[in-house]
């Protein structure tokens, strides 16, 4: 199945949270009143979700939050089990030094689909080299720029004057001027944005 094209907003009220697919619009308007109501007609018709549903909701979120497909996951799931360390924040670690999500909480794009679309397009360099694939993991040391075209840039710096002053987390570093963003750390597990127990999805990628 390929990637999901409809309804933004139905996927954040079906997993009950706000997942920030439209940016700044996210937390305006009816959609942000919205969250709490499941998408379709017979909604309030559901009953007890099982335990297996609960699971299941955990993992679907953070799934569609960073905008990766299963394989992806299961990929990144089977990769974080190799790793020292508690499974669950290993894996979330591995999703935010993804190429995209470091590129939207720089602010050059509103939101993850965008900054996908912006590395898809070839706006986005990493240490001085054109870089179009969203997954790249990125790494202490790496730098993010804008491409010198004064399409790329333009595009970039009116992203940032309609954002206004980024708030950086501590793992990033942003030179306004030229357009460019330093990794000068690792995330860690309090920078994950979105409520998740991660130990519900290991669970459930376990069985």
């Amino acid at each position: 199945m390929g990637r999901y094209t409809g309804p933004t907003d139905r996927l954040s009220r079906r997993e009950g949270v706000n997942l920030m697919l439209k940016g700044a619009r996210s937390l305006n308007g009816k959609s942000e009143r919205r969250i709490g109501t499941p998408p379709g007609m017979h909604s309030w018709r559901r009953g007890r979700v099982s335990d297996y549903g609960i699971r299941l909701r955990e993992k679907q979120k953070v799934k569609r939050y960073y905008g990766i497909r299963d394989r992806q996951f299961m990929n990144l799931f089977r990769e974080s089990e190799r790793m020292t360390g508690a499974t669950g924040v290993n894996l979330l670690g591995l999703l935010e030094r993804r190429l995209d999500n470091a590129v939207y909480k720089l602010g050059f794009a509103p939101s993850r689909p965008a900054a996908r679309q912006a590395v898809a397009h070839g706006h986005i360099s990493v240490n001085g080299r054109k870089c179009d694939v969203a997954s790249r993991r990125i790494a202490v040391g790496d730098t993010i720029s804008v491409k010198s075209s004064e399409r790329s840039q333009k595009l970039i710096r009116t992203q940032l004057e309609e954002l206004g002053e980024p708030r950086l987390q501590n793992w990033l570093k942003l030179d306004m001027s030229k357009l460019e963003g330093e990794i000068i750390a690792l995330p860690t597990r309090d920078d994950i944005m979105l409520p998740v127990e991660e130990q519900l999805i290991v669970e459930f990628c376990s069985r």
